[in-house]
């Protein structure tokens, strides 16, 4: 079961506070400066951009995502004494295969619903690629994204659900609370403010789907491989100018934003899609327990369940 890996360490639950704690406190801190300060983020991200080009704009926010992780490694590794392995899958070792795949599925995915929707619609995009500037950008992304990816992942549906699922003894809390949580996170994006809450629905449900596949696979690997999929194309491909990640991308979404069915569209159909094709290569069974079931006591040492 992997939400009892958490207790493969030397753990009392307090252990598990900081970390969280600490990082979304910096989160609200961020999100109610902006607030109260009432801070244009466009306009601050447009003057950065102008200052030092978007590779070099991008890059140094994408590097503070080294620092995090390695500091949940650290966290994990040596107070908690929680191999990595055991935080990332109750496998014996971590399936590399699992990772490619959903990697693959879901940058097919990206990459023709983009074309499909520039030949239809290529008044809504812009060409741009630039060959020096593509490359540059390809090799801080390729490096980069996937570390900024995971740190979110081991977080929210690794360090978060296995410590929350020890905390409640279930597994539908910590699915709820985490999915909840990655939603909130990105409550500061420019996106939220352009295109309107509506947009929570897609990150909360975005959460929601990234931690069903962690519970149903027990294991962090297919999260890990869609979530890294899902912005290293987007960074390459497409972006558009009111987002947070501005890139030099081959195409620019130069279209209205707007709080259309395309903002629910994944929640509410690409996500079950993918969730029919890994139940059926991964021979999925017993869902109800699998996310709504309890985690026996005699699963939780003594050591855990002390706060």
């Amino acid at each position: 079961m992997y939400i009892t890996q958490g207790r493969q360490g030397k753990i009392g639950m307090w252990k598990y506070l900081p970390i969280p704690i600490l990082f979304m406190g910096m989160m609200a801190l961020n999100y109610l400066a902006i607030l109260l300060m009432e801070v244009d983020i466009n306009a601050i991200i447009e003057e950065q951009i102008q200052s030092k080009g978007k590779n070099q704009f991008f890059a140094e926010n994408m590097l503070i995502f080294v620092f995090l992780l390695a500091g949940l490694f650290f966290w994990v590794r040596y107070v908690h004494r929680q191999s990595i392995v055991s935080l990332t899958t109750s496998r014996k070792k971590i399936d590399w295969r699992r990772i490619f795949f959903i990697f693959t599925l879901m940058a097919s995915f990206i990459i023709i619903s983009t074309l499909v929707a520039y030949f239809i619609t290529p008044g809504d995009y812009t060409i741009n690629f630039q060959p020096i500037p593509f490359l540059i950008l390809a090799g801080i992304a390729i490096v980069l994204v996937p570390i900024q990816t995971s740190f979110e992942e081991y977080l929210f549906r690794g360090y978060l659900m296995q410590g929350l699922g020890l905390a409640f003894k279930n597994k539908w809390i910590p699915l709820l609370l985490t999915s909840v949580l990655f939603g909130v996170m990105h409550a500061a994006n420019p996106e939220v403010e352009k295109i309107g809450p509506i947009i929570m629905v897609y990150y909360i449900g975005t959460g929601l789907f990234l931690g069903i596949i962690t519970l149903m696979d027990e294991g962090l690997e297919l999260a890990l491989g869609f979530h890294a999929a899902n912005n290293l194309i987007t960074v390459l491909l497409v972006t558009a100018d009111w987002t947070a990640l501005q890139t030099d991308s081959i195409f620019i979404d130069v279209s209205e934003a707007s709080a259309g069915f395309e903002i629910i569209l994944p929640v509410l159909i690409i996500f079950p899609i993918f969730l029919f094709i890994l139940s059926k290569k991964y021979q999925w069974t017993d869902w109800k327990d699998k996310l709504f079931g309890n985690i026996p006591t005699h699963a939780i040492s003594e050591e855990v369940t002390q706060i």
